[in-house]
């Protein structure tokens, strides 16, 4: 059925506002491993402590996505885009301008808070989405979304290294000198500000409120309605055959993901020598500029692939590519071990081509499960709560491979440098294509069964 006109154009328009607006939570997500370095040096703080900071984020994001990502189908996506937006701008300006950080419990409790509140932002977002997209579309588009959604990670680290070398002026007045981990979290909460507002104006929460009312986008609803019950929500989707498969699947996805993407800047110093504190070097900028735009790559073609070649199924391709990351990973870490990756300028550029290549193959199964399978299981009307349980594990597992890397490099890096860190990653890569494979198998066995009755 095609589409009337003027649809595909709003759709656009709809879309673009709200991966803007998702991208700038990540500016304001991504800005704390940039006051890492300036944290340690002031209060002393560890990798483990750190670690357990960004821990402590990942299992209260997690958790919220849960609570929020039910809610987000009773009150609908735009509502919980915009609460999140607001949090997660307050509590990075507390960060910014005020000395609460000087406390480690204070410190836990602000990245508890702000873990929360961002969780809104996915379930909000997915909802949006998957009243406007087919099953056979939400692969690529999940993909290129995922991409706009990389551009608040590329901007943060643009704007972070500028903000830290630099400081931040006004004019002819200082308002932060330059090596101020405070800075990193001003400046992106007013980008998520300005976001905000734009959404508010222009993003739709369905094509019925765009005027297009008989626009089918899931065959079997047709009564245009978006939002159900808690009851309904959590019924429905708690029971889905497939949803707690998924949902392992993606803590993997997460203990690699974040785990890669908040340790990288100690990693930058511990490993590679560069001061990440107020003269990040160039290449560093550029490496992770680089890990988020081949994270769009790998989502894209993930997600075109499965929509054109799997025929809107994901998990047959992501057990290739769940194996395929942990056996780029494992290879990573021998080269680790026999010292390949030191501070020089070949084991600074093995090194940064390291992250780059994980970054690619992680993100490749992450817009994948993370973002078209819950579309697909909760449709428009209930893949608020779908999008939530699923994506909350990936918090989990990024919390749980946190607490455990910190610990262990804290342990182990003396002598071993960053090896255990892609030891434990290349472990998360293949629980998970198990995990998926599992899932292929119970799905045919279904579909015998339902042959045979």
């Amino acid at each position: 059925m095609e589409f009337p006109k003027g649809f595909r154009k709003r759709r656009g328009i709809n879309w673009f506002f709200i991966g803007l607006l998702y991208a700038s939570y990540y500016m304001c997500r991504y800005n704390f491993r940039f006051a890492a370095p300036g944290l340690q040096s002031e209060f002393g703080y560890t990798i483990e402590d750190i670690s357990f900071i960004f821990a402590t984020w990942s299992a209260a994001y997690g958790v919220g996505q849960i609570i929020n990502g039910l809610i987000t189908d009773q009150i609908g996506g735009r509502i919980s885009l915009l609460i999140g937006a607001i949090c997660t701008i307050t509590i990075n300006l507390i960060l910014g301008f005020s000395s609460l950080a000087s406390q480690f419990f204070t410190l836990a409790l602000l990245a508890l808070v702000n873990g929360y509140t961002q969780s809104f932002g996915a379930p909000g977002m997915i909802k949006i989405n998957a009243a406007w997209f087919r099953k056979k579309e939400r692969g690529l588009f999940a993909g290129i979304f995922g991409g706009m959604i990389q551009l608040g990670q590329v901007s943060i680290s643009q704007v972070a290294p500028l903000l830290l070398n630099g400081g931040l002026v006004l004019g002819t007045y200082i308002l932060i000198e330059a090596g101020q981990w405070r800075s990193v979290f001003i400046f992106p909460p007013v980008i998520t500000a300005v976001s905000a507002i734009l959404f508010f104006f222009i993003a739709a929460e369905s094509p019925n409120d765009c005027g297009f009312k008989h626009v089918t986008i899931d065959p079997d609803d047709l009564d245009g309605r978006t939002r159900v019950s808690l009851k309904t929500s959590f019924k429905t989707i708690i029971k889905h055959p497939f949803v707690w498969y998924y949902a392992v699947a993606y803590a993997c996805t997460g203990g690699v993901r974040h785990s890669l993407d908040q340790l990288s800047v100690l990693y930058f110093r511990d490993q590679l020598g560069f001061d990440m504190k107020s003269q990040i070097p160039l290449v560093a900028s550029i490496t992770l500029m680089t890990m988020p735009l081949v994270a769009f790559m790998g989502s894209l073609l993930s997600g075109y692939i499965s929509d054109k070649h799997y025929n809107g199924e994901r998990g047959p391709l992501a057990v290739i590519l769940y194996y395929a990351e942990s056996v780029t990973i494992l290879i990573i870490s021998l080269i680790t071990l026999f010292g390949f990756i030191q501070p020089n300028a070949s084991g600074v550029l093995v090194g940064c081509l390291a992250l780059i290549a994980i970054s690619f193959s992680v993100n490749s199964t992450h817009s994948l499960i993370g973002s078209a399978a819950p579309m697909d299981i909760g449709g428009k009307k209930m893949s608020g709560f779908a999008s939530g349980l699923i994506d909350s594990f990936q918090y989990f597992g990024g919390a749980v491979s946190l607490i455990i890397t910190g610990h262990v490099l804290d342990l182990t890096y003396q002598k071993h440098g960053y090896f255990f860190w892609y030891l434990i990653m290349s472990l998360f890569g293949i629980i998970a294509g198990t995990t998926m494979l599992l899932m292929i198998r119970k799905k045919n066995r279904l579909n015998c069964t339902n042959l045979h009755a």
